[in-house]
C-alpha cells in the first residue's frame, strides 16, 4: 500500500441520550486539562481509532466510552461521518459519529468527575462540529421514532403503556392521542405483556407491565406515530 499520501485524523464521537424526569438529555465528557486542543472543555465522548487494538469501529466506540465515562454503551447505531480540513486545528480529520441510547436505570458507573448530563433543547455550546453531530442525532431519533421501536430503548426492560407513550412524546417533541397510540402499537405487535408483572403505584389498580416483543430494533415499514391519525 502506498505511503505517498498523508493520512487524515480518524476518530469516533458518540451522542449518548437518556430520558431523565421526562426530558431528553445528552451525555458530555470533559477533555483532559492538559489536552493540546480545547483543554478542559465539555464535548461529546470521543477519541482516536486505535488500529493496533480496535477490531471494528464499534469496538472503538465501546473502548472510548468506557475510557471517557467509566460506563458501557447499551443500544448504538452508526449515525454518519463528518470530515473536512477545518474541523480540527491539528489537520484534516474525519469522525464517524454514533448514536447511543442509555435507559436511565442503566446510567450507572459513570465517572461523575468527567461526565455530566445536559438537556438537548437547547443544545449546549460545544467545540469542533459537535453541535452539528447532535443535531443529526436528534433528527435521526425523531425520524425513526415515527416508524420504529427506537424510543423504547430509553425505557427499562418492562414498562407501562403510559410510560411508553411518554417516551415517544419526549423524543418526537409532540403530544400523541392515547387511543390512537395504543391501537397502532398493538397493530404492530411491538410489545407483549410481561407475564404476572404489575407496577404498584399505591393508588387504584396496579398497572400492567409490558416488554418489547423482540429485543432488536423493530422497523414498522411505514410512519405510524404523530399528532395526526395516519
Amino acid at each position: 500500500m502506498s505511503e505517498d499520501f498523508p493520512k487524515p485524523i480518524v476518530t469516533v464521537d458518540v451522542v449518548v441520550l437518556t430520558l431523565k424526569d421526562g426530558v431528553l438529555q445528552l451525555l458530555l465528557a470533559q477533555r483532559a486539562k492538559d489536552a493540546a486542543i480545547a483543554p478542559g472543555v465539555w464535548t461529546l465522548p470521543g477519541g482516536f481509532v486505535h488500529v493496533d487494538g480496535d477490531d471494528s469501529l464499534e469496538d472503538t466506540v465501546r473502548r472510548v466510552f468506557r475510557t471517557k465515562t467509566g460506563g458501557e454503551v447499551a443500544y448504538m447505531e452508526q449515525l454518519c461521518t463528518f470530515g473536512n480540513a477545518r474541523r480540527d486545528p491539528r489537520g484534516w480529520s474525519l469522525s464517524v459519529a454514533y448514536l447511543a441510547l442509555l435507559p436511565e436505570h442503566k446510567v450507572t458507573g459513570l465517572d461523575e468527575q468527567r461526565t455530566r448530563w445536559a438537556t438537548v433543547r437547547p443544545c449546549p455550546d460545544l467545540p469542533f462540529d459537535h453541535r452539528a453531530i447532535v443535531a443529526q442525532a436528534l433528527a435521526r431519533v425523531r425520524g425513526k421514532a415515527a416508524y420504529s421501536s427506537l424510543p423504547a430503548f430509553l425505557l427499562p426492560d418492562t414498562f407501562t403503556l403510559p410510560q411508553l407513550m411518554a417516551v415517544y412524546e419526549a423524543v418526537l417533541d409532540q403530544q400523541l392521542d392515547q387511543s390512537t397510540f395504543r391501537r397502532k402499537v398493538a397493530e404492530q405487535g411491538m410489545i407483549v405483556k410481561a407475564r404476572g408483572a404489575h407496577l404498584h403505584t399505591g393508588a387504584g389498580r396496579p398497572a400492567a407491565l409490558y416488554k418489547l416483543s423482540r429485543p432488536a430494533l423493530q422497523d414498522f415499514g411505514r410512519v405510524l406515530l404523530g399528532t395526526r391519525d395516519a
